[in-house]
């Protein structure tokens, strides 16, 4: 996965605080309306003369969420989920090693494509993957922790 998409955190607070403010601001305006769309326009000018921009309310969301991480001065990748990655890219994301994204692949559990020799999946598809996963072991620790209680073990 290439640093194409990868938005530079913000450097100093002053930016970042903007950035929270920005998204309180969008969150009230999307918390209040039912509109299908909202028009934002700049402050201090005629809203009639203003150039408007008019977006749907999820794009509205996801420039809020884009504003919450940046006001937490965190770096934002962006992906779009049509985004096919390679098997080294889909272990690096999942913290896992490239075996074992291949056996995953080859026991039918993570689908991807092939084109020529190589292997590509679809970030989607890693993000499936990875939510399966997780199920998988939130399930497991919680009959570790029903056989605990019926021993009566101490935890």
């Amino acid at each position: 996965m290439t640093n194409e998409g990868l938005l530079e955190s913000v450097g100093n607070a002053h930016d970042a605080e903007l950035a929270k403010v920005a998204q309180r601001c969008i969150m009230g305006a999307l918390d209040h309306s039912r509109a299908p769309k909202i028009v934002l326009v700049e402050d201090g000018v005629d809203a009639d003369t203003a150039p408007r921009i008019e977006l749907p309310p999820q794009a509205l969301r996801a420039i809020a969420d884009l504003l919450g991480l940046i006001g937490q001065q965190q770096p934002v990748l962006l992906i779009p989920q049509k985004h096919e990655l390679t098997t080294q890219e889909t272990a690096a994301f999942l913290n896992v090693s490239r075996p074992y994204v291949i056996k995953q692949i080859e026991n039918g559990q993570l689908l991807c494509r092939k084109v020529g020799r190589h292997r590509r999946v679809e970030f989607h598809e890693v993000l499936r993957f990875q939510q399966l996963q997780k199920q998988k072991s939130e399930e497991a620790l919680q009959r570790l922790s029903d056989m605990s209680q019926e021993l009566n073990l101490e935890y």
